[in-house]
Protein backbone atom coordinates (compact mmCIF):
# COMPACT_ATOMS: atom_id res chain seq x y z
CA UNK A 1 0.00 0.00 0.00
CA UNK A 2 1.06 3.53 -0.77
CA UNK A 3 2.56 5.63 1.56
CA UNK A 4 0.23 8.24 0.63
CA UNK A 5 -2.73 6.13 1.52
CA UNK A 6 -0.95 4.61 5.30
CA UNK A 7 -0.74 8.35 6.09
CA UNK A 8 -2.58 10.79 3.41
CA UNK A 9 -1.67 14.63 3.89
CA UNK A 10 -4.80 15.76 5.74
CA UNK A 11 -4.74 13.18 8.54
CA UNK A 12 -4.60 16.13 10.93
CA UNK A 13 -7.53 17.94 9.65
CA UNK A 14 -10.77 18.05 11.73
CA UNK A 15 -14.00 20.08 11.39
CA UNK A 16 -12.72 22.81 13.92
CA UNK A 17 -16.28 24.00 14.50
CA UNK A 18 -17.41 20.86 15.35
CA UNK A 19 -15.04 20.18 17.35
CA UNK A 20 -14.68 23.65 19.57
CA UNK A 21 -18.93 22.71 20.02
CA UNK A 22 -18.23 19.44 20.95
CA UNK A 23 -15.38 20.05 23.62
CA UNK A 24 -17.25 23.37 24.93
CA UNK A 25 -20.43 21.32 25.99
CA UNK A 26 -18.03 18.99 27.38
CA UNK A 27 -16.49 20.97 29.56
CA UNK A 28 -19.44 22.92 31.04
CA UNK A 29 -21.27 19.35 31.82
CA UNK A 30 -18.35 18.52 33.34
CA UNK A 31 -17.43 21.63 35.66
CA UNK A 32 -21.11 22.39 36.11
CA UNK A 33 -22.56 18.93 36.48
CA UNK A 34 -19.86 16.48 37.32
CA UNK A 35 -17.68 19.38 39.39
CA UNK A 36 -20.00 21.18 40.85
CA UNK A 37 -18.00 24.48 40.31
CA UNK A 38 -19.01 28.02 39.71
CA UNK A 39 -16.17 28.09 36.81
CA UNK A 40 -12.25 27.26 36.06
CA UNK A 41 -8.89 28.66 36.47
CA UNK A 42 -6.00 28.54 33.60
CA UNK A 43 -2.64 29.73 33.88
CA UNK A 44 -2.23 31.36 30.86
CA UNK A 45 1.05 30.87 29.79
CA UNK A 46 1.66 33.00 26.00
CA UNK A 47 1.51 29.69 23.92
CA UNK A 48 -0.79 28.21 21.93
CA UNK A 49 -2.23 25.04 24.45
CA UNK A 50 -3.40 27.60 27.30
CA UNK A 51 -5.02 29.97 24.65
CA UNK A 52 -6.81 27.71 23.15
CA UNK A 53 -8.15 26.03 26.16
CA UNK A 54 -9.15 29.57 27.78
CA UNK A 55 -10.80 30.42 24.52
CA UNK A 56 -13.15 26.94 25.01
CA UNK A 57 -13.60 27.40 28.47
CA UNK A 58 -14.98 31.21 27.53
CA UNK A 59 -16.63 29.57 24.85
CA UNK A 60 -18.23 26.80 27.54
CA UNK A 61 -18.73 28.79 30.64
CA UNK A 62 -19.03 32.50 29.55
CA UNK A 63 -15.88 35.24 30.12
CA UNK A 64 -17.35 36.03 33.57
CA UNK A 65 -16.36 32.17 34.71
CA UNK A 66 -12.91 31.97 33.51
CA UNK A 67 -10.67 33.40 35.80
CA UNK A 68 -7.24 33.72 33.99
CA UNK A 69 -3.27 33.66 35.85
CA UNK A 70 -0.06 34.57 34.83
CA UNK A 71 2.99 33.35 36.98
CA UNK A 72 6.23 34.82 35.26
CA UNK A 73 9.22 34.02 37.07
CA UNK A 74 12.93 35.37 36.62
CA UNK A 75 13.37 32.75 33.56
CA UNK A 76 10.63 33.16 31.50
CA UNK A 77 10.50 35.61 28.31
CA UNK A 78 8.70 39.02 28.69
CA UNK A 79 7.00 37.80 25.41
CA UNK A 80 4.91 34.91 26.97
CA UNK A 81 3.45 37.76 29.64
CA UNK A 82 2.59 40.27 27.12
CA UNK A 83 0.88 37.22 25.24
CA UNK A 84 -1.09 36.46 28.01
CA UNK A 85 -2.35 38.96 29.17
CA UNK A 86 -3.33 40.31 25.17
CA UNK A 87 -5.39 36.85 25.30
CA UNK A 88 -6.63 37.58 28.45
CA UNK A 89 -8.04 40.76 27.66
CA UNK A 90 -9.30 39.83 24.21
CA UNK A 91 -11.42 37.07 25.60
CA UNK A 92 -12.86 39.37 28.16
CA UNK A 93 -11.75 37.35 31.18
CA UNK A 94 -10.82 39.06 34.69
CA UNK A 95 -7.19 38.05 35.10
CA UNK A 96 -4.23 38.55 37.25
CA UNK A 97 -0.07 38.26 36.97
CA UNK A 98 1.45 37.42 39.99
CA UNK A 99 5.68 36.86 39.68
CA UNK A 100 6.55 33.47 41.71
CA UNK A 101 10.42 34.35 41.55
CA UNK A 102 10.58 35.39 45.31
CA UNK A 103 8.36 31.69 46.37
CA UNK A 104 11.16 30.02 43.79
CA UNK A 105 14.01 31.85 45.85
CA UNK A 106 13.28 31.34 49.06
CA UNK A 107 12.87 27.46 47.69
CA UNK A 108 16.32 27.49 46.94
CA UNK A 109 14.88 26.99 42.92
CA UNK A 110 17.66 29.13 41.31
CA UNK A 111 20.42 28.15 44.22
CA UNK A 112 19.91 24.44 43.66
CA UNK A 113 19.87 24.41 40.25
CA UNK A 114 22.96 26.69 39.78
CA UNK A 115 24.97 24.48 42.38
CA UNK A 116 24.63 21.63 40.22
CA UNK A 117 25.19 23.84 36.90
CA UNK A 118 29.06 24.78 38.52
CA UNK A 119 29.13 21.08 38.56
CA UNK A 120 30.66 21.14 35.13
CA UNK A 121 31.11 24.96 34.48
CA UNK A 122 32.45 26.58 37.20
CA UNK A 123 32.61 30.09 36.45
CA UNK A 124 28.67 29.77 36.00
CA UNK A 125 27.49 33.01 37.91
CA UNK A 126 23.47 33.98 37.99
CA UNK A 127 24.02 36.74 35.24
CA UNK A 128 24.62 33.56 32.92
CA UNK A 129 22.00 31.57 30.89
CA UNK A 130 21.16 28.35 30.76
CA UNK A 131 18.99 25.51 29.22
CA UNK A 132 19.03 21.46 28.82
CA UNK A 133 19.37 20.19 25.37
CA UNK A 134 18.68 16.63 24.24
CA UNK A 135 21.09 14.74 22.11
CA UNK A 136 22.16 11.65 20.19
CA UNK A 137 18.13 10.46 19.79
CA UNK A 138 17.98 12.81 16.96
CA UNK A 139 20.63 11.26 14.72
CA UNK A 140 18.91 7.69 15.56
CA UNK A 141 21.27 7.32 18.21
CA UNK A 142 20.64 6.96 22.18
CA UNK A 143 19.28 9.80 23.80
CA UNK A 144 21.57 12.04 26.54
CA UNK A 145 21.18 15.44 27.71
CA UNK A 146 23.96 18.34 27.36
CA UNK A 147 23.85 20.77 29.38
CA UNK A 148 24.84 24.35 27.75
CA UNK A 149 25.48 27.77 29.35
CA UNK A 150 26.12 31.32 27.83
CA UNK A 151 28.14 33.78 29.39
CA UNK A 152 27.03 37.77 29.44
CA UNK A 153 29.73 38.12 26.88
CA UNK A 154 27.80 35.55 24.50
CA UNK A 155 29.94 32.88 24.46
CA UNK A 156 28.13 29.65 24.67
CA UNK A 157 29.52 26.25 26.15
CA UNK A 158 28.12 22.95 26.61
CA UNK A 159 29.50 19.45 28.06
CA UNK A 160 27.40 16.39 28.13
CA UNK A 161 25.08 16.03 32.02
CA UNK A 162 26.08 13.35 34.16
CA UNK A 163 23.20 11.73 35.67
CA UNK A 164 22.74 13.52 39.31
CA UNK A 165 23.57 16.79 37.73
CA UNK A 166 20.97 16.81 35.39
CA UNK A 167 18.72 15.25 38.22
CA UNK A 168 19.13 18.27 40.05
CA UNK A 169 18.66 20.78 37.59
CA UNK A 170 15.40 19.08 36.71
CA UNK A 171 14.61 18.40 40.33
CA UNK A 172 15.01 22.07 40.85
CA UNK A 173 13.02 23.76 37.76
CA UNK A 174 10.20 21.14 38.22
CA UNK A 175 9.75 23.72 41.39
CA UNK A 176 8.53 26.00 38.62
CA UNK A 177 5.55 24.48 37.59
CA UNK A 178 4.50 23.32 41.10
CA UNK A 179 4.42 26.40 42.51
CA UNK A 180 1.80 27.58 39.87
CA UNK A 181 -0.05 25.03 40.26
CA UNK A 182 -0.16 26.14 44.26
CA UNK A 183 -1.09 29.31 43.02
CA UNK A 184 -3.64 28.72 40.59
CA UNK A 185 -5.52 25.61 43.64
CA UNK A 186 -5.35 28.89 45.48
CA UNK A 187 -7.55 30.79 43.74
CA UNK A 188 -9.61 27.62 42.79
CA UNK A 189 -10.41 27.30 46.12
CA UNK A 190 -11.60 30.83 46.74
CA UNK A 191 -13.78 31.11 43.91
CA UNK A 192 -15.12 27.48 44.25
CA UNK A 193 -14.01 27.09 40.67
CA UNK A 194 -11.57 23.83 38.76
CA UNK A 195 -8.50 23.93 37.61
CA UNK A 196 -7.98 23.03 33.91
CA UNK A 197 -4.50 21.54 32.60
CA UNK A 198 -3.49 22.34 29.44
CA UNK A 199 -1.34 19.21 27.83
CA UNK A 200 -2.04 18.38 24.06
CA UNK A 201 -2.09 14.81 22.65
CA UNK A 202 1.78 14.81 22.22
CA UNK A 203 2.97 16.45 25.81
CA UNK A 204 0.01 13.98 27.35
CA UNK A 205 0.97 10.59 25.48
CA UNK A 206 4.88 11.38 25.92
CA UNK A 207 4.90 12.56 29.31
CA UNK A 208 5.92 15.82 28.96
CA UNK A 209 4.84 17.05 31.90
CA UNK A 210 5.53 17.85 35.84
CA UNK A 211 4.01 15.70 38.61
CA UNK A 212 2.03 17.53 40.89
CA UNK A 213 3.20 20.61 38.64
CA UNK A 214 1.87 21.20 35.47
CA UNK A 215 0.51 17.46 35.36
CA UNK A 216 -2.01 18.55 37.89
CA UNK A 217 -5.64 19.72 36.89
CA UNK A 218 -9.09 18.72 37.15
CA UNK A 219 -9.71 19.04 33.62
CA UNK A 220 -7.68 18.49 30.42
CA UNK A 221 -9.77 19.60 27.78
CA UNK A 222 -6.72 19.14 24.60
CA UNK A 223 -5.45 16.34 25.67
CA UNK A 224 -7.26 14.51 22.70
CA UNK A 225 -5.98 16.97 20.33
CA UNK A 226 -2.20 16.58 18.24
CA UNK A 227 -0.47 19.62 18.54
CA UNK A 228 -1.39 20.54 14.79
CA UNK A 229 -4.41 20.21 15.48
CA UNK A 230 -4.51 22.91 18.68
CA UNK A 231 -2.83 25.10 16.26
CA UNK A 232 -5.87 24.64 14.21
CA UNK A 233 -8.17 25.02 16.77
CA UNK A 234 -5.74 28.41 17.65
CA UNK A 235 -6.82 29.89 14.17
CA UNK A 236 -10.30 28.82 14.16
CA UNK A 237 -10.61 30.78 18.11
CA UNK A 238 -9.21 33.62 16.55
CA UNK A 239 -6.22 33.44 18.49
CA UNK A 240 -3.55 36.14 17.63
CA UNK A 241 -1.69 35.54 14.76
CA UNK A 242 1.93 35.87 16.65
CA UNK A 243 0.76 32.51 18.85
CA UNK A 244 -0.20 30.74 16.00
CA UNK A 245 2.74 30.90 14.10
CA UNK A 246 5.31 30.55 17.08
CA UNK A 247 7.11 27.65 17.49
CA UNK A 248 6.38 25.81 21.21
CA UNK A 249 8.86 26.73 23.79
CA UNK A 250 9.04 25.27 27.53
CA UNK A 251 10.16 28.44 28.59
CA UNK A 252 11.62 27.12 31.88
CA UNK A 253 15.21 27.52 31.44
CA UNK A 254 17.00 31.50 30.53
CA UNK A 255 18.24 30.58 27.07
CA UNK A 256 15.26 29.99 24.61
CA UNK A 257 14.47 26.33 24.11
CA UNK A 258 12.54 24.81 21.77
CA UNK A 259 10.68 21.30 23.14
CA UNK A 260 12.24 19.72 20.39
CA UNK A 261 15.60 20.25 21.22
CA UNK A 262 14.52 19.69 25.27
CA UNK A 263 12.13 16.34 24.75
CA UNK A 264 11.09 15.43 21.84
CA UNK A 265 12.92 13.40 18.81
CA UNK A 266 11.86 15.74 15.97
CA UNK A 267 9.71 18.70 15.21
CA UNK A 268 6.23 18.84 16.78
CA UNK A 269 4.67 18.78 13.21
CA UNK A 270 6.87 15.59 12.20
CA UNK A 271 6.27 14.52 15.61
CA UNK A 272 2.76 14.33 15.21
CA UNK A 273 3.12 12.69 12.09
CA UNK A 274 4.93 9.71 13.59
CA UNK A 275 2.65 9.43 17.03
CA UNK A 276 -0.46 8.84 15.35
CA UNK A 277 1.05 6.33 12.59
CA UNK A 278 2.44 4.41 15.89
CA UNK A 279 -0.92 4.87 17.71
CA UNK A 280 -2.70 3.76 14.24
CA UNK A 281 -0.08 0.53 14.20
CA UNK A 282 0.99 2.22 10.34
CA UNK A 283 4.67 0.28 9.49
CA UNK A 284 7.83 2.18 9.95
CA UNK A 285 8.53 2.44 6.59
CA UNK A 286 5.70 4.34 5.63
CA UNK A 287 7.03 6.77 8.62
CA UNK A 288 10.16 6.67 7.15
CA UNK A 289 9.39 7.78 3.73
CA UNK A 290 5.98 10.44 4.99
CA UNK A 291 8.74 12.24 6.71
CA UNK A 292 11.86 12.08 4.75
CA UNK A 293 13.96 9.67 7.04
CA UNK A 294 15.95 6.87 6.66
CA UNK A 295 14.94 3.65 7.82
CA UNK A 296 17.28 3.83 11.12
CA UNK A 297 16.03 6.94 12.76
CA UNK A 298 12.16 6.44 11.57
CA UNK A 299 12.83 2.88 13.99
CA UNK A 300 14.51 4.92 16.39
CA UNK A 301 11.91 7.52 16.83
CA UNK A 302 9.11 4.70 17.33
CA UNK A 303 11.35 3.39 20.33
CA UNK A 304 11.36 6.78 21.78
CA UNK A 305 7.81 7.39 21.64
CA UNK A 306 7.62 3.36 23.58
CA UNK A 307 10.33 4.55 25.96
CA UNK A 308 9.21 7.85 26.80
CA UNK A 309 5.70 6.30 27.86
CA UNK A 310 6.94 3.16 29.82
CA UNK A 311 9.58 6.13 31.41
CA UNK A 312 6.78 8.28 32.13
CA UNK A 313 4.12 5.79 33.32
CA UNK A 314 4.27 7.03 37.01
CA UNK A 315 3.59 10.39 35.83
CA UNK A 316 0.06 9.50 34.97
CA UNK A 317 -0.14 7.01 38.17
CA UNK A 318 -2.82 8.07 40.79
CA UNK A 319 -1.59 7.20 44.42
CA UNK A 320 -1.49 3.76 44.84
CA UNK A 321 -3.36 1.74 47.67
CA UNK A 322 -1.69 -0.98 49.72
CA UNK A 323 -5.75 -2.28 50.15
CA UNK A 324 -8.66 -1.18 48.06
CA UNK A 325 -10.98 1.15 49.96
CA UNK A 326 -14.30 0.02 48.06
CA UNK A 327 -16.61 2.47 49.73
CA UNK A 328 -14.61 5.04 47.50
CA UNK A 329 -14.00 4.70 43.94
CA UNK A 330 -13.11 6.99 40.94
Amino acid sequence: MATSTLLPDDLMEMDCAEEAERISRMMSTIVGREFRKRGVIIAISGGVDSSVCAALAVKALGPGKVFGLMLPETDSSPTSLSRGIRVAEQLGIPYQVEDISPALDALGCYRRRDEAIRILFPAYQEDWKNKIAIAGGQEGGFNYFKLVVQSPAGETFEARLPIREYLQIVAATNFKQRVRKTLEYFHADRLNYAVIGTPNRLEYDQGFFVKNGDGAADLKPIAHLYKTQVYAMARHLDIPDDICNAAPTTDTYSLHQGQDEFYFALRYDSMDIALWAHNHGIPVEAVAERLGLSLERAKAVYRDIEAKRAATRYQHASPRLVTPVLEISD
